[in-house]
């Protein structure tokens, strides 16, 4: 038997439905495993990988031929079926970071490893008998990283990760400050897009409701000023600089409410990173300073332009 089968074999065997035996998924479990076609599953290790690193091991192992932009299929029909099964774990940093990574469970890692050996049997069993509490397991490990957090008068969670960690601070320390009684009406989650969005208001202000990848982090809105704050998080990529500031207003251009802009930063280092960039006339908040903001023009007091 071919080592493709074989790994089919073995997700049959771990009751991974049908669509989950496919080639891909297949080339997926042999990648996280580190086996090649000549290797023995003894040989199976856990290192944490990324997708781009499955579809390089793939494509030079098994001579297939998966593109840069399968990495959506692979997510989707391999590794969040295989997290939500307890064979694959994460890093639990952001899905758009490039840090995250995926690995085999401990648990997993020492099945394959027995996988045809005289203990087979016994290590198969004992993993079926224990395989329900391990998904328990390893999702309660994945809710213990979710960051709660009060929106609106409502509880949400956040996944982790540092850019929910500041728009977090957004939310709970900007906000109350500077944008007092302020309503959120949009706020996105690195793994759930569209966490908050009040689509009838943002409507009604005049607000285009544009794909997820255009919209600020954080849009707030204090009715009793009219104004409406444009907030990006950023803690790797994407302050208020001009062009941004172009594209909200090209997205805006039906709202009548002041509109202000902020740049928010976990902290000064990161800020200083960004601070050329930066568009004038545009307000900067740092995290580890909670209670100043930083604006760049010449007025004393934060509003619209």
């Amino acid at each position: 038997m071919d080592k493709i089968e074989e790994a089919r074999e073995i997700l049959k065997f771990v009751g991974m439905p049908k669509a989950q035996q496919a080639d891909i998924c297949c080339y997926v479990l042999l990648a996280m495993a580190g086996i090649k076609p000549d290797m023995s599953w003894r040989n199976a290790t856990n290192d944490w990988i990324r997708i781009h690193d499955i579809i390089q091991f793939a494509n030079l192992n098994y001579e297939t031929s998966y593109a840069e932009n399968s990495r959506e299929a692979i997510r989707k029909q391999a590794l969040h079926r295989f997290r939500t099964a307890a064979l694959v774990e994460d890093n639990g940093k952001a899905t758009n970071s490039p840090n995250y990574r995926y690995r085999l469970t401990e648990e997993t890692l020492e099945l394959l490893k027995h996988y045809q050996s005289v203990g087979w049997n016994e290590i198969a069993s004992r993993y079926m008998m224990y395989h329900e509490s391990l998904i328990d397991i390893y999702a309660s490990k994945k809710e213990m990283k979710m960051m709660p957090v009060k929106i609106n008068g409502d509880d949400f969670k956040f996944s982790s990760g540092k850019h929910n960690e500041l728009q977090k601070a957004i939310i709970e320390e900007f906000a109350p400050r500077f944008a007092e009684n302020a309503e959120c009406l949009y706020v996105g989650d690195t793994i759930e897009k569209d966490l908050v969005k009040n689509v009838d208001k943002l409507k009604k202000l005049g607000f285009e409701i544009t794909l997820h990848d255009k919209m600020p982090d954080v849009v707030l809105y204090r009715e009793d000023k009219n104004w409406i704050y444009f907030i990006e998080s950023v803690t790797s990529v994407g302050p208020m600089d001009p062009k941004r500031i172009l594209e909200i207003t090209e997205m805006t251009k039906d709202v009548t409410a002041g509109k202000i802009f902020i740049t928010a930063f976990l902290d000064f280092k990161t800020y200083k990173k960004f601070s050329e960039e930066l568009a004038w006339d545009t307000e900067v908040w740092i995290a580890e300073l909670p209670a100043h903001m930083i604006h760049l023009n010449g007025d004393k007091f934060m509003g619209p332009r």
